[in-house]
């Protein structure tokens, strides 16, 4: 990503983005997730060149009144960390920028790549997760 596009995705973010971490199973703890919502695809289908993601329309139960949406999601790990890298320098809305960097900071930390939680890691995995939302 050239540093313009990241400087333009960090506005994107902090106008109408989200930087949160969401549950993909019921069972399972929470996971970073980047998302954009927008009535504007060609926008989303430009940003999801640069940075990965899926997007979904939403349903519109008035179609002669609302515009139809779209959301960009980036759940992978791996391109959920490419993007707050890149953007995380940029981002001016406080609460993002917190957020952006906790994850960076400390996800790896309190996640293990084989899933399995002891009881010391999983005590700090929720820690982690309540502290996240404070900001």
């Amino acid at each position: 990503m050239k540093n313009w596009e990241a400087v333009y995705l960090a506005g994107i973010i902090d106008g109408e983005g989200s930087i949160t971490l969401t549950r993909m199973h019921e069972k399972e703890h929470r996971r970073p997730c980047v998302t954009i919502p927008s009535t504007d695809k060609e926008l989303l289908d430009y940003i999801k060149t640069l940075i990965n993601g899926s997007i979904t329309k939403k349903k519109n139960y008035n179609p002669g009144i609302h515009k139809d949406s779209f959301t960009l999601n980036i759940k992978k790990k791996k391109d959920v960390f490419y993007v707050l890298q890149n953007i995380t320098p940029y981002l001016r809305i406080k609460k993002k920028k917190l957020r952006a960097i906790w994850i960076l900071e400390n996800y790896d930390d309190v996640t293990p790549r084989n899933g399995k939680y002891n009881k010391e890691l999983l005590i700090k995995k929720i820690k982690f997760e309540k502290d996240f939302f404070v900001f």
